[in-house]
């Protein structure tokens, strides 16, 4: 039986903009705009274009028809959704062709209302190594050998076994396909996590034709960035593949380690993708008897030159994040625990250099007080973690006339409810959609933070 069929009850004239559509013996009435802003090969769209007298009956669940006819109208489901099963909502979104449209509803991050909202369990006794996330937010979670996906809605999961005994950098290419590389096992691969089976694997081809471990994994719109090390720690690079095929299209930051050069034998450890600057920043650092030291690059992809880049050693960071929005580089100092930023339009060798966000006093000390602090941001926001605990940094606009960067003032939150304060160190930080996800050290589930008003 076809999904709907005419009905004479109605015959509005043909020329008419409003459709009457009968759901499940309910009518409903619309514009034509209404029905083809879903898309044009939706359900909807071909109601809209159908040049019929007759009143088209669809035999399905009118409650949550007009859930979704709402979602057309305003681009949000309405409050009363919160009182349906959100997988009844993603099937019928399925039927009608507008799942995209549900999810877009749920995309749109509340950086000031986030709070602690779930947890996802996972199978097995590891915590998680890693996390990756995809813009509409389903979530990837490494934990030992295995990765575990829950889709955008967080009802469903799927975990496969891989050849790594733990995965220690972790991408998601898509909801079923991701890219992981670990420490001590050569080689990248692309998995698909819906199959369950290694798509691809990646190798960089060493001078010493030794093997070659994967330090970090970062992707622009087009191309995707990996950061291998030599298995015999001698020698590094950066290799940039296409993003769709995975072919290899050129070799950035080559260094073959002679004697104590130590600048040179540290491996990038995060590469970030900057797209409005079309820079890849690339950071790693190294912990040896006289403390932490490493670099920030800043590296033109298509030249193969660094643009500008700094050493680290008095308070080298614990780790580095890059805002296109606040056209800023941000890290949290190892020893201090504070925040810093760098302007990116104000960059040059002689003047540039790390403004302290926090307490400035505690640039003398040396506790380590940052020691496995994360940092992340999000569209105009800064997210740092310290303990088991996130602080927000923000900027406060206080002269839009003045371009001069020594002008910014950023100003600190702490993150989340009473209840939702402490707990163990946390150890991994990602966003996706609406949502922050968060790991602790010796807890195997992800802690999921999201907007009251996005719950359902």
């Amino acid at each position: 039986m076809p999904p709907f069929v005419g009905s004479t009850d109605s015959q509005p004239r043909p020329d008419s903009n409003i459709v009457t559509i009968d759901v499940g013996g309910q009518m409903f009435q619309t514009t034509k705009q209404t029905l083809t802003s879903s898309g044009p090969k939706t359900f909807f769209s071909r109601i809209a274009q159908a040049a019929s007298p007759y009143t088209p009956f669809v035999d399905r669940d009118p409650e949550l028809f007009s859930l979704l006819l709402s979602l057309l109208r305003t681009g949000n489901l309405p409050s009363k959704a919160k009182s349906f099963d959100l997988q009844d909502l993603i099937i019928e979104s399925k039927f009608y062709g507008i799942e995209n449209l549900l999810i877009n509803s749920f995309s749109q991050l509340e950086p000031f209302n986030l709070q602690k909202s779930l947890q996802l369990p996972l199978n097995g006794r590891d915590s998680p190594s890693a996390v990756a996330t995809t813009p509409y937010g389903s979530v990837h979670v490494a934990h030992g050998s295995k990765i575990t996906t829950f889709d955008w809605s967080l009802r469903r999961k799927s975990t496969i076994l891989t050849h790594f005994t733990a995965v220690d950098s972790l991408l998601a290419l898509s909801p079923e396909l991701a890219a992981a590389g670990a420490n001590d096992f050569s080689g990248l691969q692309i998995l698909d996590l819906e199959k369950g089976h290694v798509k691809e694997t990646l190798n960089w081809e060493n001078v010493t034709k030794s093997g070659s471990t994967v330090q970090a994994i970062g992707s622009s719109p087009e191309q995707m960035f990996v950061s291998f090390e030599s298995s015999r720690r001698n020698s590094n690079s950066i290799i940039v593949y296409d993003l769709h095929s995975f072919r290899p299209i050129t070799e950035i930051g080559h260094n073959e380690i002679y004697g104590a050069d130590i600048d040179s034998a540290i491996p990038a450890t995060k590469l970030q993708w900057i797209e409005g600057y079309n820079l890849l920043m690339a950071s790693g650092s190294h912990s040896g008897p006289s403390g932490v030291s490493g670099n920030v690059r800043l590296w033109d992809v298509r030249s193969g030159d660094i643009v500008w880049e700094i050493s680290e050693k008095v308070d080298c960071f614990a780790d580095v994040a890059v805002s296109d929005a606040l056209s800023s580089m941000f890290k949290i100092g190892v020893n201090s625990g504070e925040a810093f930023y760098v302007d990116l339009r104000n960059l040059s060798y002689e003047k540039s250099s790390w403004v302290c966000l926090g307490d400035k006093r505690k640039l003398l000390n040396a506790k380590k007080e940052g020691f496995g602090c994360k940092i992340e941001t999000q569209g105009n926001q800064v997210f740092c973690t310290k303990g088991g605990d996130v602080e927000l940094w923000s900027e406060i606009i206080m002269d839009s006339s003045s371009n001069n960067s020594n002008n910014r003032i950023f100003k600190k939150n702490l993150m989340g409810r009473v209840q939702d304060m402490g707990g163990a160190r946390i150890t991994n930080l990602a966003f996706g959609g609406s949502r922050m996800f968060l790991t602790r050290k010796d807890m195997q589930c992800v802690e999921v933070w999201q907007s009251s008003s996005r719950e359902l």
